[in-house]
């Protein structure tokens, strides 16, 4: 496993730790409007993880490594606990963190992910292909990065998220993610580390899109074995993103786990 990288982090607020992770191609940046609503009444770190918006790049992405990131992170900042709420690739990030450092959590929410290894090379390894297809050099703006990009990619939500990876390099683009990188371990982010074990005395949640395939039969069942007691709960005909599609009720949600008793 490799050493620790440190992690750029947006810091805000007073109180309790709560730190938000957020999933492939995204930064801590995607929790902004979320976390306005935490930090009058708690410390809300945003970080970007390894690979991902300002933080280095590193060719390891194991979950271990990355969960490792987030403990160096803490003590960096002198957190000895905190509540940790992740979604998909965040989320598997926090879980690992939950099951290899429980002493350092308060609390766990996992966003429509679960603790199981996924196939989904087709949708995400054409992204990174997308991405990785894009002539910059021949691109004067935004827009036409875009728009070679909607060659590939039709959806306008999904492409404008991917567009916040693009950045400006001198008078061209580039993207700040490192596309090679993803693309070679995207086996081992869709994947699952083995032999870590159970989460019991720690409160979990999970929640997830009741119009999302992530959190299934088999993914209530993996949930089942590493965390016995976490609650599970269906956001009906809510996708993937439920965090965008569903703020409201999102923000509610996660308020209510974090203000439940101290464990």
């Amino acid at each position: 496993m490799t050493d620790p990288v440190a992690l750029h982090c947006t810091d805000g607020g007073d109180g309790p730790a709560l730190v938000m992770l957020h999933g492939l191609y995204g930064s801590g940046n995607n929790w902004r409007g979320i976390a306005r609503s935490f930090e009058p009444s708690h410390r809300v770190l945003r970080p970007d993880l390894r690979n991902h918006g300002q933080s280095p790049h590193c060719p390891d992405m194991d979950y271990r490594a990355m969960a490792a990131d987030v403990i160096a992170l803490l003590d960096a900042k002198g957190i000895e606990q905190a509540d940790v709420m992740g979604h998909s690739m965040g989320g598997k990030v926090a879980m690992a963190l939950a099951l290899t450092q429980p002493e350092r959590l308060r609390r766990l929410m996992v966003v429509d992910i679960a603790p199981m290894a996924y196939d989904h090379e087709h949708e995400h390894g054409g992204l990174i292909r997308a991405m990785q297809s894009i002539d910059l050099a021949a691109a004067p703006n935004r827009d036409a990065v875009d728009a070679q990009l909607a060659t590939a990619v039709a959806h306008p939500m999904i492409r404008q998220f991917l567009l916040t990876n693009l950045q400006r390099r001198g008078e061209g683009w580039m993207w700040r993610i490192p596309l090679a990188t993803l693309a070679d371990q995207l086996p081992v982010i869709q994947g699952w580390p083995e032999g870590l074990g159970q989460l019991t005395d720690r409160p979990a949640r999970f929640v997830h899109g009741g119009a999302s395939d992530y959190v299934d039969t088999a993914g209530r069942a993996a949930i089942a074995r590493h965390f016995p007691h976490a609650e599970v709960v269906s956001y009906p005909g809510v996708g993937h993103w439920l965090h965008a599609e569903a703020p409201q009720r999102f923000i509610a949600e996660l308020n209510d786990f974090v203000t439940q008793p101290h464990p």
